[in-house]
């Protein structure tokens, strides 16, 4: 196994940690700083990992796999965590985690059909987005922060709709060879 695929296998295990630092009091004072580090370091292998990957000709079929799957793991039990703690409407969360089904899906479909779809440039701002939304609530500072909080909220939803979009409008071709 080499170190990509370690590093996305590292972020999958970090996530019950996460949920359990997010849900419980088990640090007590420190919950909302050590759940927004370990979240930190996740979001950081999911960088870390495509970057040794391509940089290292590392990619693997497994690691094609994994990889969205722990990243969306991690993205989408914060914000269920969220939901719960109060922080984040569910409304919210339906809709960012209906986007990561469909596109999901809609990537099965074009592999069935002999097509990869790659990530584009909507799709990784809306991770990042979504990323420094968590961030920024889990670890609540208030005053001025929950401004940006809410920037971020607005952002993290409109580019979810958006790359949701653009990724059906690219590839309107898969969705006609069902027919």
């Amino acid at each position: 196994m080499n170190t990509p695929n370690k590093l996305t296998i590292a972020r999958m295990i970090l996530v019950p940690f996460l949920v359990i630092f997010m849900l419980t009091e088990w640090g007590g004072e420190a919950n909302a700083y050590i759940s927004a580090g370990i979240f930190i370091i996740a979001s950081i292998t999911d960088w870390f990992d495509g970057y040794l990957a391509r940089k290292n000709n590392l990619v693997t079929n497994f690691g094609k796999f994994l990889d969205p799957l722990a990243d969306k793991l991690l993205v989408c039990s914060s914000l269920i965590c969220l939901v719960e703690m109060d922080m984040l409407e569910a409304w919210i969360v339906i809709i960012i985690i209906a986007r990561e089904f469909i596109i999901s899906g809609f990537r099965l479909i074009a592999v069935e059909n002999g097509i990869v779809i790659a990530a584009n440039y909507w799709g990784k701002f809306k991770t990042v987005s979504q990323m420094v939304m968590i961030i920024l609530l889990i670890l609540d500072f208030g005053g001025f922060f929950d401004v940006l909080e809410s920037v971020f909220i607005g952002l993290s939803l409109a580019l979810t709709i958006i790359s949701l979009l653009t990724y059906i409008i690219q590839n309107k071709k898969v969705l006609s060879m069902q027919e």
